[in-house]
């Protein structure tokens, strides 16, 4: 018969994915057309905020374009900061009010997705993906024995014919033979 024995360890209690897609504008009356986006920069921390995960995070987003009938260009940036809850499921017998970490990892990083620009204004597309995970203390069971394994008793394969050889070279002298010669 088993026993049980409960062990209590740290493991992922939940785990989440969100896609997000926010539209942004940024001023640029002498704009013509863009030659290019980019997003850079991006840092994030998640943290607990009641029974949701909290994900803070700004990236920097660079659009290039070209203005004066396209003879120039320049840069434009802008920091975008966010904050995006989550409602992560919890498994089973979880609990959230102990010590908990929280693990924020960005499955597709902040791209540019589409981008236009109207009546001096530059319109864009942001999408990324990110992922949550919940470290928290959780309890398993396992089955145990009570009972030891018995020891196996080595025997040593020793025939009377070996214990004779033995004795046939057993030198009695040897120790007194060894002395006189020092």
């Amino acid at each position: 018969m088993a026993l049980y024995k409960e062990i209590v360890t740290k493991a992922i209690v939940g785990k989440g994915k969100k896609y997000f897609k926010n539209n942004y504008s940024i001023e640029a009356k002498e704009a013509t057309n863009v030659l290019g986006c980019w997003v850079i920069n991006h840092k994030f921390k998640g943290y607990k905020s009641g029974d949701k995960i909290g994900v803070d995070g700004s990236y920097d987003v660079n659009i290039w374009y070209s203005y004066d009938n396209d003879s120039k260009t320049t840069v434009v940036n802008k920091k975008i900061e966010y904050n995006d809850l989550f409602n992560v499921k919890v498994r089973e017998n979880a609990d959230l009010n102990g010590d908990t970490d929280i693990i924020v990892r960005t499955l597709k990083q902040p791209n540019c997705s589409k981008v236009n620009i109207e009546n001096g204004t530059i319109y864009f597309d942001i999408e990324k993906e990110l992922g949550v995970e919940i470290v928290g203390e959780t309890k398993m069971k396992i089955a145990i024995e009570e009972d030891e394994e018995p020891w196996d008793e080595i025997d040593d394969e020793v025939t009377e014919e070996i214990e004779q050889e033995i004795e046939n070279n057993i030198d009695e002298n040897y120790i007194n033979e060894n002395k006189s010669t020092d």
